[in-house]
């Protein structure tokens, strides 16, 4: 009867000596007595953390931890004291080690190790820099917990007979290296925003001469979806050689390596026409949009431009959105940076803590440091803490920070209408008005039916105080946003600003009432309704507002006091209304 196989989880410790072969044929006495030195320090601080040699082969130690931080903290007092060694020694006599440490299944026999658990940790052996440690996923998981060493992540790597997802060991001494993950290796189309072709919309009027007026529908949504730079658009010359024939979706995704389609139609009937559009997931096979627009063609041009326009600004967000849903509800973990960055995107839409979204942010940065929207993102998740009342003890290092980000994603992409929009705000922060609507001119004019663009135009528009068209940008960033997230930011982000500015009391009283509606810890607008119903002469109400802030806000005591946390555009209006509800000078 065969005996059975006894198995365990076991934390593995594999090192060799960096080109022992070399050095043995150059003078073989010296380095005998030199690898003896360094075993000594290795088998010392066996004992001292609980290490158990199993296997020995020439210069290579194999050995077996009860502990993962054990077994990384001996690794990393090895290296440490190698290096201290190697600096009191003749050159020929110093050395240098590679270290893998992994935790996994393992077949035991006798004292011996033998399987998965162990080949991974010679694996990763080979992986390990000179005088560094590499590691695997499973010992960081039990490891970054319960010390503050710090790791790189490698991502996976394929390594013989497997894949591995790999971490250094930090180390001052040693260069932090990146290396190509094998997950952006094996996916490489898949690490990249998946691309749009727009069909040509049909002609459905029965009418030749209307021929003319679908593919310019076609050709000019092609054009602006070009503008958002979002996602790569299939050139024109492409998608119209499908013109006119019939061919399954799924084909055309294929031949063209696209995941979305835009298809539409044009149908006239005498001075009106209706032009539809759908946005289809052509992979899948699933429609994501629809709409239709009847209009009259008193100018047919005007309303071409009109749809096409309003197309490509549904489109492109739309396509985000479904980007960011799919890639959450992947279960693998060969996420590459452009899943990373979607993540992080749906956490920021989610309303989750910052903490979350930078977490992914930074990883994808370590994926592809070159996302110029991730360094974007950054900077809008972070630019309302700058302005949290509770943090101001770290808004200079959170400013920092912020410019840093701003910078980063414009020097990427300095087309991108999102990376202008943040880098004219690190101007907003440093006063510097006239550089940041010199931006948001730019973002406006590379694509004027960018949502975000014109809502910060529309802001920056506020410091010269030309707040009918800060208005009138802030409103067509509401119509080419009929919902989602960006819509309750803008409704909630700026219009008050502007009301206030323009002295419409009401609608802005109205803004604060919905922004404490979705944002109950906004405190700030206590303070805003209290100057408003008094500048209104409501001053009953206004005091007990007043009250109510100061209550939440009990270090704002005076005016004096105001002046260092009011809006510097609108500070004169604010002070005034609230020296009439009540708020002493000094």
């Amino acid at each position: 009867m065969s005996k059975d196989i006894e198995r365990k989880i076991a934390v593995i410790f594999v090192t060799d000596v960096v080109a022992f072969s070399k050095m043995m044929e150059k003078n073989e006495d010296e380095t005998l007595r030199s690898f003896r030195s360094c075993r000594d320090i290795l088998d010392n601080l066996f004992k001292e953390h609980g290490g158990r040699i199993f296997n020995t082969a020439g210069d290579s130690v194999l050995a077996e931890f009860q502990s993962a931080v054990s077994a990384v903290i001996c690794a990393k007092e090895f290296q440490k004291l190698v290096r201290e060694r190697n600096a009191n020694v003749s050159e020929d006599a110093a050395m240098e080690f590679r270290i893998g440490l992994n935790m996994g299944d393992v077949i035991v026999e006798g004292e011996n190790l033998y399987g998965e658990g162990v080949n991974v940790a010679a694996r990763l052996e080979a992986l390990s820099q000179p005088g560094g440690v590499c590691l695997s996923k499973s010992i960081l998981d039990f490891v970054n917990k319960k010390t503050e060493l710090v790791f790189n992540n490698l991502g996976e790597q394929k390594v013989k007979n497997t894949t591995v997802h790999a971490y250094d060991l930090a180390d001052p001494e040693l260069e932090k290296r990146s290396l190509e993950s094998a997950d952006v290796k094996e996916t490489k189309d898949a690490s990249k925003p998946p691309a749009i072709a727009v069909l040509p919309f049909k002609n459905m009027s029965g009418d030749e001469e209307q021929e003319y007026f679908a593919d310019g529908i076609t050709e000019d949504i092609i054009t602006n979806l070009s503008l958002w730079k979002t996602f790569p658009v299939i050139s024109r010359n492409s998608s119209f050689t499908y013109k006119g024939k019939d061919v399954n979706l799924k084909s055309i995704s294929e031949e063209l390596g696209v995941r979305y389609v835009v298809e539409g139609s044009v149908r006239k009937g005498g001075n009106k026409v209706r032009i539809t559009a759908q946005l289809i997931d052509a992979t899948e096979d699933h429609h994501l949009w629809s709409n239709k627009w009847d209009r009259s063609l008193d100018d047919i041009f005007e309303v071409q431009d009109e749809v096409s326009s309003a197309i490509a600004a549904v489109v492109s967000p739309a396509v985000k959105e479904q980007e960011g849903k799919r890639v959450v509800k992947k279960q693998t973990k060969n996420i590459n940076a452009w899943d990373e960055y979607l993540r992080a995107l749906s956490c920021y839409n989610n309303r989750e803590s910052n903490d979350v979204i930078r977490e992914h942010c930074y990883k994808s940065i370590e994926l592809d440091p070159k996302i110029s929207d991730t360094y974007v993102l950054l900077c809008y998740s972070g630019y309302g803490e700058i302005f949290n009342h509770e943090k101001q003890d770290k808004r200079s290092e959170n400013e920092a920070i912020y410019h840093q980000n701003a910078q980063r994603a414009y020097d990427l992409d300095p087309d991108n209408p999102d990376a202008i929009i943040v880098l004219s705000r690190s101007f907003n922060l440093k006063k510097e008005y006239d550089k940041r609507l010199s931006l948001m001119e730019k973002a406006v004019k590379i694509n004027p039916n960018h949502a975000a663009a014109n809502y910060d135009y529309g802001l920056a528009l506020t410091n010269i105080k030309d707040f009918e068209k800060a208005k009138e940008h802030a409103l067509k960033a509401l119509e080419l946003t009929p919902s989602g997230p960006d819509r309750e930011r803008y409704i909630q982000g700026g219009l008050w600003l502007i009301h206030i500015g323009l002295k419409d009391y009401d609608e802005a009283i109205k803004s604060m009432e919905y922004m404490l509606e979705k944002n109950p810890d906004f405190t700030g607008a206590y303070g805003f309704m209290a100057s408003l119903h008094a500048l209104k002469g409501n001053i009953d109400i206004a005091k007990g507002h007043l009250a109510k802030y100061q209550e939440l806000r009990p270090k704002v005591k005076t005016l004096k006091d105001y002046e260092k946390v009011a809006p510097t555009i609108v500070k004169e209006i604010i002070l005034d209304g609230l020296e009439k509800a009540g708020m002493p000078k000094e």
